[in-house]
């Protein structure tokens, strides 16, 4: 069986310690990969863990050419690898950078409103939703820090009312800090969730029944390496103890549904 990990951060090599270190400091935790390419696929070797969707975090404007170059030169490296596009609310020309990492080859876009500092329903970033909607570029957004509201689940139900054909995936279950407050705004909108730097948080228990309330043809997996290990997370996911058919909806289905296209 394919299994995608939906929910996987990548960096240059020469820069990737400082970007784990500043992840780390972020978080105020430890981190458990390297955050390169290179250590991604030698962490997942001889797993069950097949493929991966990549992408990085644009915490400037300038920053985002650069990194969807990258992203796409390791795409074009590793055909496990499908490539999300950066995107930054202050930067001018979307419309024009989108299309490019299109050509590029990226599927979508990745958007982390806590570190870019921008709230999800921030003005700067309706044009942002309105080419991804009209051009089926699925979103994935993190969700829910407690000490920060820009994440808010709230915020993001009101774009997903503003954008009704917006494909979004809600990451870490809409908010793993959060988590009966997102399960109350986003039970019944039209996204997908991720289970990334979740099952800690609440145990399997808590995790099984949370991705049976919302549906589990709207639950993806994801590690949110670096900061977990891929398999570990992978690990604790199937000791949930899900049926196989969930299992394969979760693993594997259910993403290619996000993407749009057939992976594996």
């Amino acid at each position: 069986m394919t299994v995608i990990d939906i929910h996987a951060h990548i960096y240059p090599e020469k820069i990737a310690t400082r970007a784990v270190s500043s992840i780390a400091g972020f978080y105020n935790m430890s981190t458990e990969g390297e955050g390169t390419s290179e250590g991604l696929v030698a962490a997942t070797a001889n797993s069950p863990i097949t493929n991966f969707v990549v992408h990085s975090v644009a915490t400037s404007a300038h920053s985002v050419e650069s990194i969807n170059s990258f992203i796409a030169s390791e795409c074009a490296r590793h055909p496990e690898f499908t490539g999300f596009m950066a995107m930054h609310q202050d930067y001018a020309d979307p419309e024009k950078e989108i299309k490019r990492a299109v050509e590029l080859g990226l599927k979508g876009i990745k958007l982390h409103p806590d570190m870019q500092e921008v709230n999800i329903d921030d003005p700067r970033l309706m044009t942002v939703y309105e080419i991804a909607e009209s051009r089926r570029l699925p979103i994935i957004m993190h969700m829910g820090d407690r000490e920060r509201t820009c994440s808010h689940p709230a915020r993001l139900k009101k774009i997903l009312r503003t954008f009704p054909c917006l494909i979004v995936n809600a990451a870490h279950l809409g908010g793993c800090l959060v988590l009966d407050l997102a399960l109350e705004l986003l039970r019944e909108e039209r996204c997908f969730l991720d289970v990334s730097s979740s099952i800690l948080y609440v145990g399997q228990k808590r995790t099984r029944e949370l991705c049976r309330l919302y549906g589990t043809d709207r639950i993806l997996f994801g590690s949110d390496y670096p900061l977990w290990d891929p398999v570990g997370e992978y690990e604790k996911f199937i000791g949930c103890r899900f049926s196989d058919d969930e299992l394969e909806d979760m693993l594997w289905h259910n993403a290619e549904r996000f993407i749009g296209e057939k992976i594996g």
